[in-house]
């Protein structure tokens, strides 16, 4: 029974301690409830209070800023007005200035037109003053003034023309007697002064070898070392028979001196193969064009002609490699500037300009083997593009007669040309006319009777006659060779002198049994 008691008040207590302790915490839940409503009102009061003070402080700063835009719109407002004034004022005096200009304008004009009608008077008057006067002189005189006029211009006119005729006369026979001596003169100095080296022209070029064993090297195993010497420079090789060289045969100058210097390069290098062939040809072509530039600029201050445009200078240093007839193009051209100086500088013209026309009239001609047309052409076009003076471009056109001289300048042009193609020495024959003197040569003495056969030899300067003996006797030879002599000097143009030999032979001929 005691138990049954205990455990009852142990339930009880049990009971009331859980009671006791839901009630604890609810006190407590509700203590912070509390609290935290108080915060929240406490944080709501701060923040209203908060925004009220900020409230006040922007009106405040607003209120600032109106005040402070107030005044500055003030004193804009203030400036404006006061720079308008200014203007008004301005804009009156300058109106009172014009108004006094135009009075004191309209004064000028009255008194201008009163002194254009005291003239008009002035000259009415003198008109009738005029008019009295000639009507007077043609009364006395008994000419009308047209008369008069008529018969003083007759006068003048026919003395003009007497006084014209005697002086053209004796100013044409002077000229007559004096031109021709004084044209020599002067042609004969310039050639005295100035004479530049033969070349010969040519399309190949000799590379001598060390030995024929580089011959084959040159041509590598099945050809590929020649093939690309021949492929990147645009030059045939020649490998023939000929000793210990190497033949490159080519039209384009510029390509065969860089097969040549690529050439000479590799043998001197001894490693020939086609990497090595790429390397030296673009080597070579880089010295090439260094030669080239320091060819045209020695040209130039040979000459003295300075100012040139640097691609001018260019194409002169590339006719170093041209030649003409066996001429050297920029030798010739160097000759007809310095030739064609001279003779201006005798006539009183100007020197530096006929050089520079003289340099430059065969410019095209560097490049006449790359662009279609003459040189003539291809030359004034380069001479235009490049900014020359008009008075060279007609010289360079006129230098072979396609157009007429229009200045001295082109005509001294045209002679030194002349004078540097045609003096001795300076050009050789062309193949054809070669052969067709020897032809004559040949025809002229076989046209006698009892010649046998002929031959031109020792290139044209000697003919050798056979004759058949029995038509012509040893006294007849002289005869012969006197008469082929005259036959020759009428007929052909040749240089120097040509020796004639006959020649006759008396064979016996017998057979034995």
């Amino acid at each position: 029974m005691q138990i049954l008691i205990d455990i009852i008040i142990l339930i009880l207590a049990v009971i009331i301690a859980f009671s006791g302790g839901i009630f604890y915490r609810k006190r407590i839940a509700e203590a912070q409830i509390g609290s935290a409503e108080e915060r929240s009102r406490k944080i709501i009061e701060d923040a209203i209070k908060n925004g009220e003070t900020k409230k006040r402080e922007m009106l405040l700063e607003a209120k600032e800023e109106e005040i402070r835009v107030k005044s500055e719109l003030d004193q804009e407002v203030k400036e404006r007005r006061s720079e308008l004034q200014l203007s008004e004022r301005r804009l009156l005096h300058k109106e009172e200035t014009l108004d006094k200009k135009a009075t004191a304008l309209e004064q000028k004009e009255e008194q201008m037109q009163r002194k254009l009608d005291k003239i008009d008077k002035t000259k009415d008057e003198i008109e009738l003053l005029e008019q009295k006067q000639v009507e007077e002189l043609e009364r006395i005189s008994e000419l009308t003034l047209a008369e008069a006029k008529q018969y003083l211009f007759q006068k003048v006119e026919e003395e003009v023309k007497h006084d014209s005729a005697i002086l053209l006369k004796e100013v044409e026979a002077k000229t007559k007697l004096e031109a021709d001596k004084k044209a020599r003169e002067i042609l004969t100095n310039a050639i005295q002064k100035c004479a530049v080296d033969h070349v010969v022209d040519t399309t190949v070029s000799v590379v001598p070898l060390p030995n024929d064993e580089m011959k084959g090297r040159i041509i590598g195993r099945e050809g590929r070392n020649i093939r690309t010497l021949e492929t990147l420079t645009g030059i045939d090789l020649i490998i023939d028979d000929t000793p210990e060289a190497v033949i490159l045969s080519g039209f384009d100058p510029i390509r065969r001196e860089i097969a040549r210097v690529a050439l000479e390069k590799l043998i001197v290098d001894g490693r020939i193969h086609p990497a090595r062939i790429e390397e030296m040809v673009e080597k070579a072509k880089k010295e090439v064009e260094v030669l080239i530039r320091e060819e045209g600029e020695s040209a130039t201050f040979e000459t003295g002609v300075h100012g040139l445009h640097p691609e001018l200078i260019r194409l002169l240093g590339k006719m170093r490699f041209r030649t003409s007839y066996g001429q050297n193009v920029l030798r010739h051209s160097i000759e007809v500037s310095n030739l064609a100086g001279l003779i201006a500088g005798e006539l009183g013209l100007d020197v530096r300009l006929a050089k520079r026309a003289g340099l430059l009239h065969d410019i095209g001609k560097s490049v006449d083997y790359e662009v279609e047309g003459s040189h003539v052409s291809i030359g004034v076009n380069l001479c235009r593009k490049y900014g020359e003076n008009p008075i060279i471009i007609n010289a360079v056109e006129a230098h072979h007669g396609d157009v007429d001289p229009e200045t001295a300048i082109a005509v001294i042009v045209q002679a030194a040309d002349t004078i540097s193609a045609a003096r001795p020495g300076a050009r050789r024959e062309t193949l054809e006319t070669y052969i067709k003197r020897l032809q004559k040569l040949e025809e002229i003495a076989t046209s006698f009777k009892g010649v046998d056969k002929s031959y031109a030899i020792q290139a044209g300067r000697e003919v050798r006659i056979m004759v058949v003996p029995e038509e012509i006797d040893d006294n007849g030879l002289l005869l012969l060779a006197r008469d082929v002599t005259k036959q020759i000097e009428n007929e052909m143009e040749y240089p120097g002198q040509i020796k004639v030999s006959i020649i006759r032979e008396t064979r016996a001929t017998e057979y034995a049994k």
